[in-house]
């Protein structure tokens, strides 16, 4: 019911003079509890702000006890206002004394009020704070009365958001919106960052949230509704989406866009004299209010579901792009995003990047893989991070322990400071073992070895002393190019690389596409299981159109000089003998049209099918040479997807499995006198590269970040103490337990820094 002075249109107008009116922050509260109590016919108004320390501050009040202002605090949980701050669920009572939560607090004078009406004040699905009023007379309040003081809430949440009500809370205290938060991840990229804020996809500001027109808003509303309807119909008919997940989310996009539940939330927060765009946001606030705090998983994900389809509609409505503008980066920003593509990654100013945070995005993603050749610190699969933070807010990432902390306390701060100082320091005295061969205590050269991708990649072969580029990433061209890249233009990157390298040799590896490595702009296949699908060499000899366009522009980009080309995913000798045959056809091609073929040209391929450990005898006897793609071999070996986390650190790489399959392939390469490194990820963690060398392994290569401790480890390793002691632990180990722990003992026993 309410009085004399009208609904909520007006009253959201009176709030809105206030919000701009030139007094300070307490006065603006108070002169907002009066007006709320008074268009609602209530004796009492309150607002309570949740701090940080997780107690909720009644910071005005119009009814109660102006004494108890700054005075009172409960806990979350506590009481009714508790209670409403820990559900996110609005509360009514016609008599709230008689509620098992009710708490009576003397110093409020509350005692002689009957009727309660709470609601939580909502930003992003967090709860910053409680607005209350309350009756003397026992009353029902209605569904209008209830949607009114949660659209009022939302003025109350945007007055906390600016930081303007920080100055009321007890000394000492900051508001929970402004609290410190440590939050974990997943380790994707090295390193230390320490910076602000920058949202890839910046929140949109809504500005207007009271309605001039509520006939025109409803119009606005359904013509942004068909409007996103279309653009979801377009993506999902077109095809080129990709199989499995992709297609799954835009389904549950088009599902909850037809919701006829949903679209009727919407009309009425329209109602109640929001705009189209407050309307959208109220709704998704009260969403996400309620999933949050559901524990199922798939409760969880529909939150992300829910929230792209609320900004869909947002940018429909605003016309808002959809990317944060580059040039307003500031010079310590650290990108935090949902996920991102490798090619949104370079579109940024690297020389003020200093972080990456992703919601979703694993080490292994391609993202992960531009940030570490960027050396950009990164962490993946942090839950929720968007709606914790606010553009500029205070960030440390530390990409080697998967931690962030969001505004983090002055000492967190100082003791990263310091870390990321000392990193520094380390990372000079790794730079000072450039030029130091790579050679064990006990005298035996070790080849370090660099994988790249990216022309950006290439800088640091001569910062880091790497003897040769061990594995080229061809395939990262094709994923950030709009289209299928001619074969001139892959002979003009592939000239680029060798010419950057001052004469070092570099391994290009044929397309690794398909799995998880989708091109934008190829048609993909739907398979149950990928990463046992269509992919790879098999893509390649299936389209030889493809892989001979490729091959041509790398032995034409290679004329004259050293060229070395390995063929990823091989699962028999065939295979490779098929790819050899196109690499011979080009040459003829080569030769028909006199252009100068490579002075040295090497084919060997990539040992990562386990089916390779049982033709390394014939393979070795056809190829120049060998490199082991462990991060695939080791997912096959055990039958686990990799960026599965469920499974994913279910067995370890230092397990005896694992070892005695290496030393396989290190045992039978050099039999055969064949090259060999080895260009997965294990190559560049100094604990996993001692006991690589201590299998036979010659050949590591690795990140660029990865080499000087690796080095470090090099100097400090007595091979034939390291081989005796892992031959030792192979011999009478049994099952497939990890030897992490006693191989990390002999390297702290031997002074081995790993």
């Amino acid at each position: 019911m309410y009085g004399a002075l009208g609904g909520p249109r007006l009253l959201l107008r009176r709030l809105r003079e206030v919000m701009v009116e030139p007094v300070s922050p307490q006065a603006r509260l108070d002169k907002i509890v009066v007006h709320i109590a008074a268009n609602m016919v209530a004796e009492v108004c309150s607002v309570y702000v949740l701090r940080a320390d997780g107690r909720l501050e009644l910071c005005a009040t119009e009814g109660l006890n102006r004494e108890a202002v700054h005075l009172t605090t409960m806990r979350s949980g506590e009481g009714l206002v508790g209670l409403i701050a820990d559900t996110a669920e609005p509360l009514a009572l016609a008599d709230a004394q008689r509620h098992p939560s009710f708490l009576y607090r003397p110093e409020t004078g509350e005692e002689i009020y009957s009727s309660f009406l709470g609601v939580p004040i909502l930003r992003g699905g967090n709860t910053l704070g409680v607005l209350v009023v309350q009756n003397k007379a026992r009353r029902t309040y209605s569904e209008e009365e209830i949607e009114a003081l949660q659209t009022t809430a939302m003025l109350l949440a945007e007055m906390i958001a600016s930081g303007e009500l920080q100055s009321l809370v007890l000394p000492g205290n900051d508001i929970a919106l402004r609290r410190s938060l440590a939050l974990k991840g997943t380790p994707i990229a090295d390193g230390v960052g320490l910076g602000y804020v920058v949202l890839h996809e910046p929140r949109i500001i809504i500005k207007q949230l009271v309605a001039e027109d509520a006939k025109r808003e409803m119009e606005r509303l359904d013509k942004a509704i068909a409007a996103m309807r279309d653009s979801i119909d377009v993506l999902i008919e077109s095809g080129n989406m990709g199989p499995g997940e992709h297609h799954e989310v835009l389904e549950t996009f088009r599902m909850f866009a037809h919701d006829r539940g949903w679209l009727r939330r919407l009309r009425e927060a329209v109602t109640t004299g929001l705009t189209a765009e407050a309307a959208v946001e109220r709704v998704q606030n009260d969403t996400r209010a309620k999933l949050q705090r559901r524990t199922e998983p798939f409760m969880r994900e529909r939150l992300h579901d829910l929230d792209d389809l609320a900004n869909r509609l947002l940018h429909q409505l605003t016309g808002q792009s959809f990317v944060a503008a580059h040039e307003d980066l500031h010079e310590n920003s650290i990108i935090v995003a949902r996920t991102m593509g490798p090619a949104a990654l370079l579109e940024y100013d690297r020389a003020k990047i200093r972080g990456l945070v992703l919601e979703n995005g694993g080490a292994a993603s391609h993202v992960a893989i531009v940030a570490r050749a960027l050396g950009i610190p990164a962490v993946g699969d942090v839950a929720n991070i968007i709606d914790f933070v606010e553009p500029n807010d205070a960030l440390i990432v530390d990409g080697a322990t998967g931690d962030v902390h969001v505004r983090p306390p002055p000492d967190v701060e100082r003791a990263y400071a310091e870390k990321a100082r000392l990193r520094a320091r380390r990372q000079e005295q790794y730079h000072k073992l450039r030029d130091v061969p790579a050679v064990t205590k006990d005298g035996v050269a070790i080849d370090l070895h660099m994988n790249a991708g990216l022309l950006v990649d290439l800088e640091h072969v001569a910062e880091t002393g790497a003897i040769s580029v061990g594995l080229f990433r061809t395939e990262l061209q094709f994923m950030l190019a709009p289209r299928f890249p001619k074969m001139s233009e892959q002979e003009t990157l592939y000239r680029a690389a060798l010419d950057s390298v001052g004469g070092k040799p570099i391994t290009f590896r044929t397309l690794d596409i398909g799995s998880d490595k989708i091109l934008p702009y190829m048609t993909q296949v739907e398979e149950e299981n990928p990463a046992l699908g269509w992919r790879a060499i098999r893509i390649g000899l299936d389209r030889p159109g493809l892989l001979r366009s490729q091959l041509r522009g790398l032995l034409r980009a290679g004329g004259g000089r050293e060229m070395r080309i390995m063929f990823p995913m091989i699962a028999t000798l065939e295979e490779y003998e098929a790819a050899k045959a196109l690499v011979e056809r080009e040459l003829e091609l080569l030769k028909l049209h006199h252009r100068q073929a490579p002075s040295d040209l090497k084919l060997g391929i990539m040992v990562e099918v386990p089916s390779m450990l049982w033709q390394l005898d014939e393979i070795c006897r056809s190829v120049d040479f060998l490199s082991v793609g462990s991060n695939d071999l080791i997912q096959y070996l055990f039958a686990i997807d990799r960026d599965n986390k469920r499974v994913a650190t279910r067995f370890d790489v230092l397990s005896a499995p694992v070892l005695r399959a290496l030393k396989l392939i290190a045992d039978k390469a050099r039999a055969a006198d064949k090259p060999l490194t080895l260009c997965g990820e294990i190559g560049g963690r100094p604990l996993e590269a001692m006991v690589l060398l201590a299998l036979g392994f010659r050949g590591l290569s690795m990140s660029a970040a990865s080499i000087g401790p690796v080095k470090a480890m090099v100097l400090a390793t007595h091979i034939g103490e390291a081989k005796d002691f892992v031959e030792n632990l192979l011999e009478n180990v049994t099952g497939g337990h990890s030897l992490r722990d006693k191989l990390r003992a002999f390297a702290e026993a031997n002074d081995i820094p790993v």
